[in-house]
């Protein structure tokens, strides 16, 4: 991960941490792909994010790796604390997804 993508998260991480009053409707995801991959995201939304996924009109990474599925999910965040925690298991290498697909939400 780049050095100005790492301070921007640091800076994200520590602005949420002090915010009490934030709503906390977001939260995290993973989903296999057809192709046996992983995606991570973060959305308000699950459930809707999965039906824009399936219907072509998610990410640009799902469009081609159509239906996904659900493995993960991880709520009661605000939007930063979601971005954060996204770019965290977006930087897990496959094994440790799996592990915590495996182990399910903390």
């Amino acid at each position: 991960m780049k050095p100005a993508y790492r301070r921007m998260l640091q800076v994200m991480k520590e602005k949420s941490a002090g915010d009490s009053v934030a709503e906390k409707d977001w939260g995290v995801y993973i989903v296999r792909c057809s192709d046996n991959s992983f995606y991570t995201g973060a959305t308000n939304d699950v459930k809707a994010r999965l039906l824009k996924h399936n219907s072509g009109k998610g990410a640009a990474y799902t469009r081609t790796r159509r239906p996904v599925r659900l493995l993960y999910k991880e709520l009661g965040m605000t939007r930063s604390q979601a971005l954060v925690r996204e770019a965290e298991i977006k930087s897990l290498p496959r094994g440790k997804k799996k592990i915590l697909v495996k182990a399910g939400p903390p």
